[in-house]
C-alpha cells in the first residue's frame, strides 16, 4: 500500500519543481537563484527547464492559477522557508484534484 505522500513524493513533487522552476525562470530569475530558493542543484534545474525530469501528469487550470501566485510569491521573499510551505499547499492542492 503506498501512502498519499509517497505517491506525491514520486510524482507529484518533481511536476511541482519543475513547474515552479519553469515559472520562476521565465519571470526572470536565474537558474542559480532558483536552485538555491527551492534547494535544488543547478542541472536538476536545469533538466526541469528542458523538460527532461517530470512532466508525468496532467495538471488543471486551477492548480496552474495556483503555481503562478506561488513563483509570485516566492520571487517577492525569496525565503527557502516560505518555499517549503508554498510547495507543501501546492501538492495538496493539485493532489486533491487529480
Amino acid at each position: 500500500m503506498k501512502l498519499p505522500c509517497e505517491e506525491a513524493l514520486w510524482y507529484v513533487l518533481p511536476q511541482i519543481r519543475a513547474d515552479l522552476a519553469r515559472e520562476l525562470m521565465r519571470n526572470g530569475l536565474s537558474q542559480k537563484e532558483v536552485a538555491e530558493l527551492l534547494g535544488l542543484t543547478p542541472s536538476a534545474v536545469s533538466q526541469y527547464a528542458h523538460k527532461k525530469r517530470a512532466g508525468r501528469f496532467k495538471t488543471s487550470a486551477e492548480y496552474k492559477k495556483y503555481l503562478m501566485r506561488v513563483a509570485k510569491e516566492l520571487r517577492k521573499t525569496k525565503n527557502k522557508e516560505e518555499a517549503s510551505k508554498l510547495i507543501c499547499k501546492c501538492c495538496m492542492a493539485s493532489r486533491s484534484k487529480n
